[in-house]
């Protein structure tokens, strides 16, 4: 569509031009006059007697409203709408940490469609994916972006109408770059610096002034989250026992001023204060107490985030940002898109969890919000497959209320998919002896996959749900969905054929320990011939998960994921052979299959309506993945 933008466009054309291929238009003065006009007040758009108005107040305001425009001008004739965001700042913290480090352009594809939605803020978590000049070690071999990739994303961002705010660690979550020698004075335990140590800080400065840089935004997250081991490593053994919130808050201390020296304004996880002041040691205790005297030593100007992912009741959330607003600190709200729940999202439980958190931000005033698209355990799922919950946070932005019919319409506008497409996915772990909406995060796509046939670690947790039979009738689904969504054909594509190799292979050592018991051989001759079709699957389904990851990611990090697709096919050639060999009567016995099943119930139990949910190491073996 041609379109005349009249009025005063120079503040928002340079990142209009970024967006025309998106939106599907063209700018010529003879084109459909649209006038726009910035002033306070709420996004204000209209169509009438032939020409369209746009009323903005922010840059990402009119970036959202050309979208509302166009969207309802192909489906309407004459339109008023009028948004008001609910929200100062609303966006995305992307994980480029855990092995899956976004590739610039796919950032850039990302920022292009937040900004269609009407998000204004990106974090990009780098534990130790940036540089840092000093320390040649920081992120080697692991992806990191350089300052002038980082540069590239910030100005296309700002172009957008977003600001990108640089997200680090300054305590804890820093395995990966501790793990080099350089590090041996500054490590307290594997994944946590030594407080008080003078080139700690040292190492601190250049890790914020390396990761600041290239970034307009003078906010910076400094982490500070999940350090259960704070004061009890190397500290312990230098300093003898102290207080906890004593150690936290002296470490802080020195962090924020060095911050501050360069100029930025700081944020931090608030959960080291909650779990210090549980008697448990919890994040989510409604009992907890934080000592005055330590809410009175976290620096002023440190605004506190308060990331929950996990709670459906609405109330749960309005009490614990009353808690954080106890602490005297500005308050951000984290939520989460649950990409990390293994292969497939979640979009059940983050879809239920958001709508309770940001209905009680709402009521409770919080100003900023952002949903996280963590990649814990290797990065497996997609990011793209976040985007129906970052639309979700969108329209809860712009929306006091969002119905699922208004949630699809502008997804398709805003993505050019197809949300139910996507729901579809969820089918992938909310499997038959699931809870509706998988509450307590089942992954069965996951540990189905990965589990060994002959060990058949879940066999005993999956018995009687005809698991094979619920991924056969997905592969219907998904190969139809990669039709009408041709965007995301790559990521359809993948996920038909991990529903090929789960109809397969879910329930394979049930058949194999089945037949084994009863000494049926012919049986066994059969499944043996399944084996090496599904041993072809896997290694189609290894070619696609690959397809996909290069589409997204640098290649650093693949070869985690690779490892275990080649542990896989391994142990598959391994499976065949041993029963050949029983077959061939060449061994009496196939010792892994004389062993009795039993139910893989983890250190904690399986939750209700949950078949388990476990990382690689506890799924494809119960040896020691460490050694």
């Amino acid at each position: 569509m041609k379109i005349n933008l009249l009025g005063e466009t120079n503040s928002i054309i340079n990142g209009l031009e970024l967006l025309i291929e998106d939106l599907g238009i063209k700018l010529n003065e003879s084109g459909y006059p649209i006038s726009v006009i910035q002033r306070e007040g709420p996004i204000r758009v209209t169509n009438k007697d032939g020409k369209g108005e746009i009323y903005y107040q922010e840059k990402i305001h009119f970036y959202r409203a050309i979208g509302v425009w166009l969207e309802n001008y192909q489906k309407n004739g004459e339109f008023e709408i009028t948004e008001q965001p609910n929200f100062q700042t609303s966006g995305v913290m992307l994980d480029v940490s855990r092995n899956a480090v976004l590739k610039v352009d796919e950032v850039q594809a990302l920022l292009r469609k937040l900004s269609i939605m009407g998000l204004n803020v990106v974090m990009l978590y780098t534990e130790d994916t940036y540089e840092v000049p000093e320390y040649p070690y920081f992120g080697y071999m692991r992806g990191r972006y350089t300052e002038d990739e980082l540069k590239t994303c910030d100005q296309y961002a700002d172009a957008l109408g977003i600001e990108m705010i640089p997200c680090i660690q300054t305590l804890a979550h820093l395995t990966m770059a501790l793990k080099w020698g350089y590090a041996k004075e500054i490590r307290d335990t594997s994944d946590i610096l030594l407080v008080g140590e003078s080139k700690t800080y040292q190492f601190i400065e250049s890790m914020i002034k390396a990761a600041s840089k290239p970034f307009k935004s003078n906010r910076i997250h400094i982490g500070m989250d999940e350090a259960h081991q704070l004061g009890l490593g190397r500290y312990l053994d230098l300093n003898g026992y102290e207080n906890r919130f004593e150690i936290m808050n002296k470490h802080l201390e020195q962090v924020v001023s060095i911050a501050e020296r360069h100029g930025l304004k700081p944020m931090i996880w608030s959960d080291m204060y909650f779990r210090l002041g549980s008697k448990h040691g919890e994040y989510y205790d409604e009992d907890v107490h934080i000592p005055e005297e330590a809410i009175a030593s976290i620096p002023k100007n440190v605004e506190l985030v308060y990331w929950d992912y996990y709670h459906a009741d609405e109330e749960f959330y309005r009490t614990y940002i009353q808690k954080h607003k106890e602490l005297g600190r500005d308050t951000l709200f984290a939520g989460g898109a649950w990409t990390w729940n293994g292969i497939s999202p979640n979009y059940g439980r983050a879809f239920v969890t958001t709508e309770a958190a940001l209905s009680a931000c709402k009521k409770d005033g919080l100003h900023e919000v952002i949903t996280t698209l963590w990649g814990d355990n290797g990065g497996e799922t997609p990011l793209t497959t976040a985007l129906p919950v970052i639309q979700l946070y969108a329209e809860h932005t712009y929306k006091q209320t969002v119905t699922m019919e208004h949630l699809a319409e502008r997804f398709h506008f805003c993505t050019g998919n197809h949300l139910e497409d996507f729901l579809t996915l969820n089918q992938l772990d909310e499997t038959p002896g699931v809870m509706e909406n998988n509450l307590n995060s089942s992954n069965a796509s996951k540990f189905l996959l990965w589990q060994d046939l002959l060990i058949g670690l879940f066999d005993e947790n999956i018995r009687g749900f005809e698991m094979n039979a619920h991924y056969q009738k997905l592969i219907p689904q998904l190969r139809a969905a990669k039709d009408r969504n041709p965007n995301s054909a790559l990521l359809f594509e993948f996920y038909e054929q991990l529903a090929t190799v789960l109809s397969m292979k879910s329930e394979m050592g049930i058949h194999l320990k089945t037949a084994y018991d009863n000494g049926d051989k012919e049986t066994m001759k059969l499944l043996l011939t399944d084996l090496h079709e599904l041993t072809k699957e896997i290694s189609l389904l290894h070619n696609k998960h690959r397809e996909v990851w290069f589409s997204l990611y640098k290649p650093f990090g693949w070869e985690i994921i690779e490892f275990r697709y080649g542990g896989l096919l391994a142990r598959m050639e391994t499976s065949k052979l041993r029963i050949l060999h029983w077959l061939e009567g060449s061994i009496e016995s196939i010792e892994e299959l004389e062993e009795k099943r039993l139910v893989h119930d983890g250190p904690n139990g399986i939750p209700d309506g949950s078949l388990g949910n476990h990382f690689y190491n506890r799924i494809a073996t119960a040896g020691n993945f460490n050694w």
